[in-house]
């Protein structure tokens, strides 16, 4: 035991008397266990809310699942000093913290400030020293936990880690997989994706011993492994696929979707050889099965005909609920032809190049009454006058019609690149004793509009309210870039209310550079100080 003198920092102090035991009191007798009574699975829901990211069951990657607000690492040390307590703590612990291992680059609160510098390897001649790769290590120690203790093994079904870490650690992530029967996802390096040389012993681990993998990926290079999964019948559990750039014929592919039972979730990406053939049914060959998630990008063979004519199948039109076409032979003209034959659609993105402008009488209004999110990003050719109005604004017109005439009464959020959607799904106000009333907005409930003139810039939300008995038109409330400028003292209390001593940046698509908000005072160049201090004392400053 440390003696608290002997520390040397007032820090390590505070982190000691937080942590050091407590002796008991002779004459306090030891109270009794208030959750001896709870049920163990009671206990574990309890204790799973000190470590709520332990909690997520999604296939996402260490990147894409971060949680904002707190410390993952704390959290799970806090968890772990938790299983100090009893044998039934213990339990619960365990069941919590191997479900989904996280394995963390650092620290994401001030903690890591003082762990970095503990980690270099400092010596007599090198005073900065190499920092250690703790999260390297992290994983040779779960290899050796989980190899040791199958028990533990056992109760992995997510493990995920940093992109260097996968990376470079093939041979101990292999070695981990290894004795994790019931993995449903891992953070993969992507040479197995593309059946690379040096993963070869990873993804041969992964088919003989993680039978219970749900998600996985095929790039260019992999179609002789892609092409074998309908003879090795692996991964029979797989629920999300994702093939990029996967030169394959359409018969081997629909054999090879067809062999997963469980698959919910595809995303073909960088496919020109995939045409509408694909959709094509037949009683004696296998089909393309049913897609709850289906998401096209750069497939320019499969046209709005093909997607009709997969959806007029039972089984197929009953499942779709989300639909996202990128780049691909659906135009949006048509896409009134793909929202009649699926009447449980959820979610529709559509991202499309128009070249010409669309004459609205000349195709049926577009309906849905199972939509409720729907991203219509319509972009305008390069090489268009800038003196006449933009093709895309026909296409917008078309949508607040539709809108406009009650068409979408569960749509909750519209995605748009178009600035001018707002004013077109208001109607304008009519005369109070015209004979000619204009058009009638038959929106049900709250519209929340995302707009952006460009890809590259943030969305601005405006609410669109449906018209009351006092207000026949309806109302929009459009959210604004909040100033902090005053006019009496130039700045407000986020600059200290002084005058302005920088410059405005612009970030290249129109708009400027965020600035800082810190609680401390704002760095001053020597320029600001020149006839106050002397050159050296300014410099000094300014250096270091």
């Amino acid at each position: 035991m440390r003696s608290k003198s002997r520390l040397k920092s007032g820090d390590e102090a505070q982190i000691y008397e937080h942590n050091a035991p407590v002796a008991r009191s002779p004459n306090n007798p030891t109270r009794r266990d208030l959750t001896a009574g709870l049920p163990l699975k009671l206990l574990t829901e309890i204790l799973s809310q000190i470590c709520p990211h332990a909690l997520d069951d999604n296939y996402l990657s260490l990147e894409e699942s971060m949680r904002d607000g707190g410390c993952m690492l704390c959290d799970s040390r806090d968890l772990a000093q938790c299983a100090l307590v009893s044998r039934r703590f213990l339990v619960a612990t365990q069941t919590i913290l191997y479900h989904n291992v996280r394995i963390d680059p650092v620290h994401y609160c001030e903690r890591e400030v003082n762990l970095a510098e503990k980690r270099k390897r400092k010596s007599f001649f090198e005073r900065n020293g190499e920092p250690v790769d703790a999260p390297k290590q992290r994983v040779e120690q779960l290899c050796r936990t989980v190899r040791d203790n199958q028990s533990l093994a056992i109760q992995v079904e997510f493990l995920k880690m940093p992109y260097m870490t996968r990376e470079t650690c093939i041979a101990d992530l292999a070695r981990t997989v290894s004795v994790l029967p019931n993995l449903k996802y891992v953070d993969l390096p992507d040479g197995i994706y593309s059946d690379d040389r040096s993963c070869s012993t990873l993804k041969q681990e992964l088919e003989t011993r993680c039978p219970d993998l749900r998600k996985m990926k095929y790039v260019h290079g992999a179609e002789r492994s892609f092409a074998l999964l309908s003879q090795s019948q692996s991964w029979q559990n797989l629920e999300i696929l994702e093939l990029c750039r996967l030169q394959v014929e359409p018969d081997t592919l629909i054999s090879v979707l067809a062999s997963f039972p469980a698959l919910h979730e595809l995303r073909l990406e960088d496919a020109p050889m995939l045409d509408d053939s694909i959709f094509r049914y037949s009683s004696a060959a296998p089909t393309f099965p049913p897609i709850t998630r289906f998401i096209l990008q750069n497939t320019p063979r499969l046209t709005a005909a093909g997607f009709e004519a997969y959806l007029t199948r039972p089984e197929t039109r009953e499942v779709l609920s989300h639909l996202t076409l990128l780049d691909t032979g659906v135009l949006p003209s048509e896409l009134y032809r793909i929202l009649a034959a699926s009447p449980h659609l959820k979610s529709l993105r559509i991202n499309n190049t128009i070249q010409r402008a669309l004459n609205p009488s000349a195709f049926p209004p577009l309906a849905s009454r199972s939509l409720e999110t729907l991203h219509f990003e319509i972009e305008n050719p390069t090489t268009s006058p800038q003196d006449l109005q933009p093709p895309s604004e026909s296409y917008y017109q078309y949508l607040s019609s539709s809108i406009l005439a009650g068409n979408f009464p569960s749509l909750i959020s519209l995605y748009a690149l178009s600035t001018s959607l707002p004013n077109l799904l208001l109607p304008p106000p009519a005369a109070p004793f015209a004979s000619f009333q204009g058009p009638s907005s038959r929106l049900r409930q709250p519209l929340m509009l995302y707009t952006k003139s460009i890809p590259e810039h943030d969305w601005y939300l405006t609410v669109i309210s449906p018209p009351t008995s006092t207000n026949r038109r309806g109302s929009a409330t459009a959210t604004r870039p909040i100033s902090f400028y005053n006019g009496s003292t130039q700045l407000g209390p986020q600059w200290g209310e002084k005058a302005r001593d920088s410059v405005i940046v612009g970030n290249g698509f129109g708009g400027y550079l965020a600035v800082p908000n810190e609680d401390g005072p704002r760095p001053s160049s020597p320029r600001g100080h020149k006839h106050k201090h002397s050159w050296s004392k300014s410099s000094k400053g300014w250096m270091g």
